[in-house]
């Protein structure tokens, strides 16, 4: 059995006096449940958990977590259970097992929602216990490295995408480089080949010509210590094909124009050395400004420490340098799993998960949810992005994405204090809440008790805590208003009908619309997903309605715009604060507008003009039509926009001209499109702030007292 041979002889270099048996047991009982079961590339299946358990060998992992290795496919992919793997193996590695399993039966609607589901039980399991997550990381590396076997491209190039998505990322963030770059480099072979094969023919190239180079560089750095009295190991290390392709793309360079290829790593015995050495090399050689990162003083999330800084080093040749204590190396390699390792006769200390930020946040965004897809959007957010470091006023460090804002700092510290905060200060000074924040901002968070979330703040928070709460909050008040739109929508079709209005009624047909309860189904109808009417005719089947439901009757009661005398306005307008409902973009309705309401499936309420003709698409729903009104005032406290087509001559000044007179009679400008042009006239398409159509029938009699303006008219939609 070549593949326990291999797997003994693994861990027995780090491990001799290991139970051989346990493994050789959990060897033969993956044997025996994967008996019959194949890979793609023809391999019997039990070959895989084996060649798992060496890569987790390889790092020196402890005997719970190879065995875990071992028999991580048997729940899913055999006859064996839960109960099998603890009465054989003990609860911790059944409960390990249990975590890393895939849970390929989940019911869902896409690919995406499925790995999305899939990635909320790996993270809720990883939760528990961190080795789940290296388990998986190394059946995902195996599985890269004989990708070959399966056929079709396409899935090799999904499974590829994948990878490169969540799980390179997520080995990054614990700290497995060693995995995490050999991930890359395989992904990067089955999504972009020919990138790849460039860029080795290229380095192929480089070390051959520069071999001498690289060690007399390795040579003169460590002659250059020695005489200072620090005994440090020097290492040349090339930048892997895909971080090499990645800087190309993210920088628009050609590979000729990049200066750290090499990386050249400084290993020296304690802390106090590793500043010794970085003085006494910058004061050997010149440093690049700007390239300089202390990683010892503020590690990385995942706790990567090193000093790295750019010279211009021997032979004038600008380098970069890694300067570390040997521990920190192997903490760079193998990340969270050294904490896992086995030290030579004590048994492993589980690491506290919990002090990784990042997963505590990516559980937080779990609990918000409630999509999967959403979940798999705010991950990614929080997985990809570069780091910037920021502190609290008492000076506590925060890491947070490259571009995030004092908001997504607010909910970085406490969710409470993201749902309030009303500004901030930014090194003493008070700033946007847009703002982006830039490495050592100190910022302070001001907050109000009666603050809620906006929904603004969605459009350039950038992490996934951040935006995962605010649509939370915005779900939620969505909700009470579709509740209070849906009630006042079934209302009126009891008025309409002559029937008098009682909860009871509706709480008999809860089932046949798959509610929970009355406010159910208030919310689905405000929403627009279920009717008012069909409500109505499940309550009551055997009546027959005597309302005018054809389309030209329904048009005609709506151009004239009476309302029933029992009927009131729908609270769309000045009654419910907040409703969930927008303005129409096909004819920006005015103050002073004739208008109606469309109930728009998951949008609430959309507000035309009564002559938009967009309403023709609505004639054969009027269960869809409401009737509004502006309210009392006859106008709207706020500004909304007016839009106009307009065409005028080419000529030098006169688009100036047209801005001047709009500014002058009170409205303001929020875009312009130039729909056509010729040498003699323009034609554009102008939207304005008004306060109502008056205000914008005052404009265009401006516009059109102007000479250069040929016409001018109000868009009416279409």
């Amino acid at each position: 059995m070549d593949h326990l041979k291999k797997l003994e002889d693994t861990i027995a270099k780090y491990q001799p006096d290991f139970d051989r048996q346990v493994v050789k047991e959990a060897c033969n009982y993956a044997k025996e449940m994967h008996d019959g079961q194949f890979r793609s590339s023809g391999e019997p299946y039990y070959t895989h958990p084996i060649e798992v358990a060496i890569i987790l060998a390889d790092m020196n992992m402890d005997i719970t977590t190879i065995i875990t290795a071992i028999l991580h496919d048997t729940v899913e992919d055999t006859d064996a259970t839960f109960e099998d793997l603890e009465n054989k193996f003990g609860k911790t590695v059944a409960d390990l097992v249990n975590g890393v399993s895939k849970l390929t039966r989940i019911e869902s609607q896409t690919v995406e929602g499925k790995q999305a589901e899939n990635f909320r039980k790996l993270l809720l399991a990883m939760s528990e216990d961190i080795r789940v997550l290296l388990v998986k990381l190394a059946d995902r590396l195996h599985n890269m490295r004989t990708i070959s076997g399966i056929k079709k491209p396409e899935k090799r190039r999904r499974i590829s995408l994948e990878t490169l998505e969540i799980y390179a990322p997520l080995a990054e963030r614990i700290g497995v480089h060693r995995i995490k770059e050999e991930l890359e480099d395989l992904c990067f072979e089955q999504i972009n080949p020919e990138a790849r094969e460039s860029i080795t023919n290229r380095l192929s190239y480089l070390r051959k010509e520069g071999h001498d180079v690289v060690k007399a560089i390795i040579d003169e750095l460590e002659g250059v210590l020695k005489d200072s009295g620090i005994k440090a190991q020097v290492t040349g290390r090339e930048k892997t094909r895909y971080s090499i392709w990645k800087k190309m793309q993210r920088k628009k360079v050609a590979f000729e124009q990049l200066s750290d290829i090499m990386a050249f790593r400084v290993m020296v015995d304690d802390i106090e050395e590793c500043y010794v050495a970085l003085g006494i090399i910058h004061g050997k050689y010149h440093s690049v400004p700007g390239r300089f990162k202390d990683y010892i003083s503020t590690p990385k999330p995942n706790g990567y420490r090193s000093i790295h800084t750019t010279i211009m080093g021997p032979r004038r040749q600008r380098i970069e340098v890694q300067i570390r204590t040997h521990q920190m190396h192997a903490e760079a390699e193998l990340g969270v799993a050294a904490h896992w390792a086995y030290k030579g006769g004590s048994q492993p200390t589980k690491r506290d998960v919990t002090k990784y930020r990042w997963l505590r946040e990516l559980l937080e965004i779990l609990e918000q949810e409630q999509k999967p897809e959403d979940f798999w959007e705010n991950t990614k957010l929080e997985l990809f992005e570069d780091q910037v470091f920021v502190f609290t006023p008492k000076g506590d460090l925060i890491e947070l994405p490259s571009g995030a804002t004092p908001i997504d700092f607010a909910y970085a510290i406490h969710s409470d204090i993201g749902d309030r905060c009303v500004g901030a200060k930014i090194n003493g000074r008070i700033a946007p809440l847009n703002s982006r924040l830039s490495n050592g901002d100190q910022v302070d968070v001001i907050t109000a008790k009666t603050q809620n979330p906006s929904p603004t703040w969605e459009r350039f928070v950038v992490t996934g805590k951040a935006r995962s709460h605010i649509r939370k909050y915005i779900r939620n008040q969505q909700r009470d208003e579709f509740i209070i739109l849906g009630k006042a929508m079934i209302q009126k079709v009891f008025r309409q009908e002559d029937y008098e209005f009682t909860e009871k009624a509706i709480s008999g047909i809860l089932g046949q619309f798959n509610a929970e309860n009355i406010e159910d189904i208030y919310a689905k109808i405000g929403s627009g997903v279920i009717v008012a009417r069909d409500v109505f005719k499940a309550i009551f089947p055997a009546h027959k309605t005597e309302m005018a439901q054809r389309p030209s009757e329904l048009m005609d009661i709506v151009s004239k715009a009476r309302k029933p005398e029992d009927v009131g306005p729908m609270p769309i307008k000045g009654l419910i604060p907040g409703m969930a409902m927008h303005f129409a973009r096909c004819c920006h309705p005015l103050p002073g507008d004739r208008i109606v309401g469309i109930v728009t499936t998951g949008k609430g309420v959309t507000i035309h003009t009564i002559d938009c003709d967009t309403l023709e698409t609505f004639a054969d729903s009027p269960e869809r039509w409401l009737d509004v009104s502006w309210g009392d005032q006859g106008n709207s406290p706020e500004s909304q926009v007016g839009r106009l087509v307009m065409t005028f001559a080419n000529e030098t000044g006169a688009l100036g001209t047209i801005t001047t007179v709009i500014g002058k009679n009170g409205g303001n400008i929020t875009n312009l499109k130039i729909t056509n042009r010729s040498l003699e006239f323009w034609d554009i398409t102008i939207d304005i702030f008004v306060n109502d159509t008056k205000h914008l029938n005052n404009i265009i009699a401006a516009l059109r007292a102007t000479p250069c303006i040929i016409s001018v008219e109000r868009a009416r939609g279409g």
